[in-house]
């Protein structure tokens, strides 16, 4: 072998104070060969996987709510100055108007302020939002989408607002309910906070369950005795009663309800990881390890192994 077919191989050792050391490898984030065979057995199912892709579609396009229905243009350009009103509340003052209180974009006479001056305005593709009241119905509330009405139901609206007839009306796309307010609009939004109040629930809740369980586990003795008779006195209060009576006496909203339900999700992952951290214990590297430092091996440490 001469010096054009000499191989050289790369450093992998290092003197280290206690002696020849191993450099670590390094390797990319890959995914473990179980985490992959699961992902290729949730594609093997067609409908899961493609419900999973229109779900997240479907969440990602209401997280922008804001800019999808509002009765709040996204963009406003008034005497040269721009404005994003479906972020920030702006008083009618700042568009010429005579009241401190917040604009409203709706109002024909702010409009007609904001056209004098050369402005302009740049709306959503639905011109609601969950809680706005649309008063220019062409039928009594709840009404029919406005692409299934007639032109002799909306004659009366389109001559009061000056149009040709619907198809020059702000559209309802699937009707409005009994209050006048669309119902797009309200499950577009309706949506996000659902899917946003499951999501912190269960993380909420799963970070709460794994921690008490944990301190149980670990703990052992009469931590986890204590913490056990705890949690059945408290899994045996009649839940749906005492939720009730919570959301009486308080105003619901969002963080209250998830208060309320966090008194009792929490509970369902502590047995779980209890019995987890119980059985690590047990494990002889647990206790090598705690007898290497001079103290007793934590199962024979915990009350309850004694009985």
């Amino acid at each position: 072998m001469d010096d054009r077919t000499t191989i050289t191989v790369p450093e992998t050792t290092a003197q280290t104070p206690m002696g020849l050391g191993v450099l670590p490898e390094r390797h990319r984030l890959a995914i473990s060969p179980l985490n992959r065979r699961r992902w290729q057995n949730f594609k093997a199912n067609r409908r899961g996987y493609v419900a999973f892709w229109v779900f997240m579609v479907l969440f990602l396009i209401s997280l922008f709510a804001e800019f999808i229905a509002n009765d709040k243009p996204f963009y406003v350009s008034f005497e040269g100055e721009s404005y994003f009103p479906a972020v920030v509340t702006y008083p009618e003052t700042a568009f010429g108007g005579d009241f401190e209180t917040a604009a409203d974009y709706r109002d024909p006479y702010l409009q007609k302020l904001i056209a004098e001056k050369g402005g302009y305005m740049l709306w959503p593709p639905i011109r609601y939002s969950y809680n706005t009241h649309n008063l220019d119905l062409p039928t009594p509330a709840p009404s029919k989408p406005t692409w299934l009405l007639t032109e002799e139901q909306c004659k009366s609206v389109a001559e009061r607002k000056g149009v040709a007839g619907c198809s020059d009306l702000e559209y309802n796309w699937l009707g409005t309910d009994d209050q006048g307010r669309d119902v797009v609009a309200r499950l577009i939004y309706g949506f996000r906070l659902s899917v946003l109040f499951g999501l912190a629930l269960t993380i909420i809740s799963s970070v709460i369950g794994v921690a008490a369980g944990a301190v149980q586990g670990y703990f052992g003795g009469w931590t986890d005795l204590l913490f056990q008779r705890f949690i059945e006195i408290w899994t045996s209060i009649p839940s749906l009663y005492l939720l009730l009576i919570i959301s009486s006496v308080l105003v619901p909203g969002f963080f209250v309800l998830l208060g309320i339900l966090l008194l009792f999700s929490w509970v369902s992952l502590v047995g779980l990881v209890r019995a987890e951290f119980l059985r690590g214990r047990n494990f002889e590297y647990i206790q090598a390890a705690a007898r290497s430092r001079g103290s007793p091996a934590p199962s024979a440490s915990s009350p309850m192994r004694k009985r």
